[in-house]
């Protein structure tokens, strides 16, 4: 017999999305394994495990980071809300800052956030990580420093990357810059298509 939708299939499907969340949370938070070891009492190896899916997540290991990332214990999980597929959007205040809305419920394999990023100065420090993203600039103006690109986007302008390329992006006049942001998994790649501008008639 199948599994029903909320049953034991389901639950592992939830279990096994834990990991990478918890590794994409740590991204965006900026945060080595040792200093989330240091912010949460577990061990680095511990945390290691979790986040590549060797170890089951338990309430004693979720609940501190739950505190250290400042996220509900459900949305930590990404248990599915019953019978009600509205996202509940609250906002996140980030390390730099900045703040950060979940637009998704973290159950597919793609996350979008809509953020405000501030100023973060003029000395990028680049990053890698596993993923793929997509930003799209709603108010202000973004620097993007991507390998060998120095760039600056405005509002309507978007940009997409292998995270695994080194980048950095912040604020490019000092002001906070408003931005809508997809990230993938590895190999999760945006498709986003652009409404094509109409072609001019001909000559009358």
């Amino acid at each position: 017999m199948d599994a029903t939708p909320d049953g034991p299939a389901s639950h592992r499907a939830v279990l096994d999305e834990v990991g990478p969340r918890l590794r994409r949370l740590r991204d965006r938070h900026g945060l080595t394994l040792a200093a989330l070891s240091e912010e949460t009492g577990i061990s680095k190896s511990t945390l290691s495990r979790l986040e590549s899916g060797q170890r089951r997540p338990s309430l004693e290991l979720l609940l501190p980071l739950a505190r250290t990332y400042r996220v509900a214990l459900d949305e930590l999980v990404g248990a599915p809300a019953v019978g009600d597929p509205r996202v509940r959007m609250t906002s996140r205040a980030m390390r730099d800052g900045g703040t950060s809305v979940a637009l998704t419920q973290g159950l597919g394999p793609l996350q979008a956030y809509k953020m405000v990023i501030p100023d973060r100065g003029t000395d990028p420090d680049l990053r890698t990580h596993e993923g793929y993203e997509w930003l799209y600039v709603l108010a202000g103006r973004l620097r993007l420093v991507l390998a060998g690109h120095d760039l600056v986007l405005g509002p309507g302008e978007a940009a997409e990357w292998d995270t695994r390329t080194p980048h950095w992006f912040g604020s490019a006049d000092g002001r906070p810059v408003e931005v809508l942001s997809l990230f993938g998994k590895q190999g999760e790649r945006m498709h986003v298509v652009a409404k094509p501008k109409p072609k001019p008639g001909p000559e009358t």
